[in-house]
């Protein structure tokens, strides 16, 4: 049903000039899921979540958002939605406190209700200790965590989260990947959008790709993986310079891995797995290892555009 979709789009377009940055993108997107926007750089991601912000007009299409039309209604739009972008909108010569409280008084929170809400903040999001720092002293994960607890002095819809990760350690990335995790608990439902295939399968009960403006796949993690066949086989050459040897016989749909000298190759079962094997026999090509798995996400994006995400 309509009612339990949080943000509902047909048909959304938008170009610059030549550039068709969003191609005609549909999405129904379920009350309080975590649904991410997968894809490279220039894929249109950001353009897509700043027309469901109102913050880009789109051409063409039309958009619910907690229930407001995007076109009619934008000012209700705004009101039930927050959005952190990639790049943290905080005055780095304040303290985090001082960045919270300001904003809740912009919210209308008299003084002692917007230090309460910024004391609350600081703590469910571990950063009272360094409540009195300025933000300019802060490190990568501390910025993103305050940037993420700015959007909720009022408690939104919708938080839209755009790479919120980008350029952040694995430790400062997984503590990110646990508010985002624990906002969803509450109720909140989040649309981001990230480069990062680990983040969307960690992260997200369901998955958009897109490529060039347009959404070429969608579903939950595993159907997306099933969609490249039921495993990948792994197999490196022991001499590696039979990779392309290999490569040419293991089809059109293997892949190579630069770094490691590793080929993947979708499979639909073992036979098939197995007469992989038998060919490269045949063709005295020794193995270093060989692996039959699950595919990856990286492996799924390269099968639905033939090219690495990013």
């Amino acid at each position: 049903m309509e009612t339990d979709l949080a943000i509902r789009a047909r048909g959304l377009r938008r170009a610059f000039g030549n550039l068709k940055a969003v191609d005609g993108i549909d999405l129904d997107v379920p009350r309080g899921m975590i649904f991410a926007i997968l894809g490279p750089n220039g894929a249109g991601k950001t353009t897509l979540l700043r027309m469901l912000a109102t913050l880009t007009r789109p051409d063409d299409g039309t958009a619910q958002v907690m229930g407001h039309d995007l076109a009619r209604h934008p000012e209700r739009v705004r009101a039930a939605i927050a959005m952190t972008g990639q790049f943290a909108s905080l005055d780095e010569d304040l303290t985090g406190h001082e960045n919270l409280v300001m904003l809740a008084r912009l919210w209308g929170f008299g003084w002692r209700a917007g230090r309460g809400r910024a004391a609350e903040l600081l703590a469910a999001f571990d950063l009272s200790d360094a409540a009195k720092k300025q933000v300019k002293d802060y490190s990568g994960g501390m910025r993103r965590r305050l940037d993420i607890a700015a959007s909720l002095i009022v408690t939104p819809g919708v938080l839209f989260l755009d790479e919120p990760t980008t350029g952040l350690d694995p430790s400062a990335r997984a503590g990110v990947w646990r508010l985002i995790r624990g906002l969803a608990a509450e109720g909140v439902t989040i649309l981001l959008t990230t480069q990062y295939l680990e983040e969307a399968d960690q992260l997200a009960g369901r998955i958009a790709v897109i490529d060039h403006g347009r959404k070429i796949a969608e579903g939950t993690s595993r159907e997306l993986k099933a969609q490249t066949g039921s495993g990948m086989l792994h197999v490196t050459p022991l001499d590696p310079g039979n990779r392309q040897i290999a490569l040419g016989l293991l089809g059109e749909a293997a892949q190579s891995d630069p770094e490691g000298g590793r080929i993947s190759v979708p499979v639909a079962d073992d036979a098939e797995a197995s007469a992989h094997l038998a060919r490269l026999a045949e063709a005295n090509i020794r193995l270093a290892e060989f692996s039959l798995g699950a595919p990856s996400l990286d492996e799924v994006f390269f099968a639905l555009t033939g090219r690495e995400a990013a």
